[in-house]
């Protein structure tokens, strides 16, 4: 068995003296695994950062096998991702998050929107402003999805203001009026057209999005919220003079 592809590095973890196992994101392979031998020689260990592109060939006798990988740099990003702490603790919130589905399972737009990201960490506010829209491609993915395009009470489309806790779906501010307190915000900017991101706006999303990945992936799981979520929202929030905009509550 053999294929040959571009991956995202999510991460290495020792094997041996001289070998690493790595953990790479591909666009039609998912997240998959391989032994690199001499990974940690100082040709490759600036390659196998978290945040590089890189070409990835993997080989193994048998399909289910971990399997040997060879690569090359294409993009060496890690060196800047390091430089400020969304980038250091984006990267590792991404991987968290992308070690909740099956390893080898392809996950195109997921892929995608962190090929994105990764491009964009230098930047609290943008990042931020991905990394919730990578949240809610991950929960649909896992089969929560959220319905943000019309109001669940009247079939409404304009003027959606707030979140049914309950449904996922979204509720006009007119239909929402009685029960606000206890809805979640949604952000304008999910909602489409041309409104940009607004701080509060990515604090509320968060707020949103940690709701649900408590109650249907976090919680069922016997997780807790990762840390690099905490850390990435801190680095957020100080960068814009806003509250923590945490988590689940």
């Amino acid at each position: 068995m053999e294929w040959r592809e571009e991956g995202i590095v999510l991460g290495v973890r020792r094997q041996g003296e001289t070998s690493v196992v790595a953990e790479v994101m591909t666009r039609s392979r998912g997240r998959h695994l391989g032994l690199i031998r001499g990974g940690r020689s100082r040709r490759l260990q600036p390659v196998l950062q978290p945040g590089n592109t890189i070409d990835v060939t993997w080989r193994a006798r048998l399909d289910e096998h971990l399997g040997f990988m060879t690569v090359e740099p294409v993009a060496l990003r890690a060196a800047r991702l390091m430089e400020n702490a969304v980038g250091l603790y984006g990267i590792q919130l991404l991987a968290a998050h992308l070690r909740l589905l099956p390893e080898r399972d392809a996950h195109p737009r997921l892929f995608d929107t962190l090929a994105l990201i990764v491009e964009h960490l230098d930047d609290p506010v943008a990042a931020g402003a991905l990394i919730l829209r990578f949240e809610i491609a991950l929960l649909e993915e896992l089969g929560f999805g959220l319905d943000l395009e019309t109001c669940a009470a009247s079939g409404a489309r304009e003027d959606l203001v707030y979140v049914s806790p309950k449904s996922g779906r979204a509720v006009s501010r007119e239909a929402g009026e009685p029960w606000r307190d206890k809805l979640l915000p949604l952000p304008a900017f999910l909602k489409g057209g041309d409104a940009a991101p607004g701080s509060t706006d990515v604090a509320d999303g968060f707020r949103m999005t940690g709701f649900f990945l408590a109650r249907h992936v976090w919680e069922p799981r016997a997780l807790k919220e990762p840390d690099a979520r905490l850390g990435t929202l801190g680095v957020i929030a100080r960068s814009t003079a806003l509250p923590r905009a945490s988590t689940a509550e």
